[in-house]
C-alpha cells in the first residue's frame, strides 16, 4: 500500500467518536494529555492512535484500512522525537506486532505473565534517536551530498548537534566546517524530518535527521575538516551511492516536484 499523507496532532475531545468506534477497548483515558492521533490528510479522517505516558507506549492502533501506510511507524517515531528512548510491552503471541517493534530498532529486556490473563508480555526498548540535521541544496535536479575520507558513501551536508546549539545553528556550523560555507543559522528554513536507519559506525540506529533550506543557490564549494569530496546526485545516482537517509530525502523532494523521477 502506498503512504499516506498525515499529520500527527494531539487529542481533541472532538476526536472521542471516531476514536471510540475505532478502539473502544483502548479508550479509557481519552482527554489525557498524552494521547496523540494522526489524521488522514485528504479527508480528515482519524486513522491512529497513540498512548504516550511517561517515556512508555501504553497503546498504539491504527485502522484496518490504513495499516501498511507507515502510520505505525510515524506514531511510534513522533513519541521518539518527544520522548527519546522509549519502552513498550506486546504479547509473545502477536507476531506481527513483534516483528513491527523488531524493524523499528525495539529488542526484548525482559518478559512477564500477566496476573489476570496468563499471557506472556514481553518488555522492549530502544534507545533514543540519533539527532542530525541535513541541507538540501538542489541544482539542475540533482542534490548535493558529501563524503567523508574513507568511506564511499555520501550523506547530505550537516551532521550532530554539539551542547546548546539549536538545529539551525548547529547546520550553520556544519556548512562551514565541512564546505566552507557561509549560512547565518536565520537563514534557514526547516522543511521536513526523515525517520531512517543510520549508516555507518551507528549502523541500525534509528535517525531523525531535521532537513533545512536556505542560503546561497550558487555555492562554490571548499571541502574542509574530513570532507573528501561533494557532488550532485539524481535518483538514480542516488540509489547506487548514497546512504539510505539521503534516499528517503531524494524521494520526498521527487514527490513535492522539486526533483525529476
Amino acid at each position: 500500500m502506498s503512504r499516506r499523507p498525515t499529520i500527527i496532532r494531539p487529542y481533541r475531545p472532538e476526536d472521542e467518536q471516531a476514536v471510540t468506534g475505532l478502539w473502544p477497548q483502548a479508550v479509557r483515558q481519552p482527554s489525557q494529555t498524552d494521547t496523540w492521533v494522526a489524521v488522514d490528510e485528504r479527508n480528515g479522517e482519524v486513522v491512529g492512535l497513540l498512548h504516550l505516558p511517561g517515556s512508555g507506549i501504553s497503546g498504539l492502533y491504527v485502522a484496518p484500512e490504513a495499516q501498511g501506510c507507515g502510520i505505525g511507524t510515524q506514531l511510534v517515531e513522533h513519541a521518539a522525537s518527544l520522548r527519546g528512548a522509549l519502552s513498550l510491552e506486546v504479547s509473545a503471541h502477536n507476531t506481527a506486532a513483534r516483528a513491527f517493534y523488531t524493524h523499528l530498532g525495539f529488542t526484548e529486556r525482559s518478559h512477564r505473565t500477566d496476573d489476570s490473563t496468563g499471557e506472556t508480555l514481553l518488555a522492549l526498548d530502544r534507545p533514543a534517536p540519533l539527532r542530525s540535521v541535513g541541507w538540501l541544496h538542489v541544482r539542475d535536479g540533482r542534490l548535493l551530498g558529501v563524503r567523508t575520507r574513507g568511506n564511499d558513501t555520501f550523506y547530505l551536508p550537516g551532521g550532530k548537534y554539539e551542547p546548546g546549539e539549536t538545529a539551525p545553528e548547529a547546520l550553520s556550523r556544519e556548512l562551514s566546517e565541512e564546505l566552507g560555507l557561509s549560512v547565518p543559522a536565520d537563514e534557514l528554513r526547516q522543511t521536513f524530518t526523515i525517520h531512517a536507519t543510520a549508516h555507518g559506525v551507528n549502523a541500525g540506529r534509528r535517525l531523525h535527521m531535521t532537513c533545512f533550506t536556505g542560503g546561497p543557490q550558487d555555492i562554490d564549494p571548499a571541502p574542509g575538516r574530513e570532507i573528501a569530496e561533494y557532488a550532485w546526485f539524481d535518483r538514480h545516482e542516488a540509489r547506487e551511492r548514497c546512504a539510505p537517509a539521503h534516499m528517503q530525502v531524494v524521494n520526498r523532494l521527487i514527490a513535492e516536484g522539486r526533483m525529476a523521477a
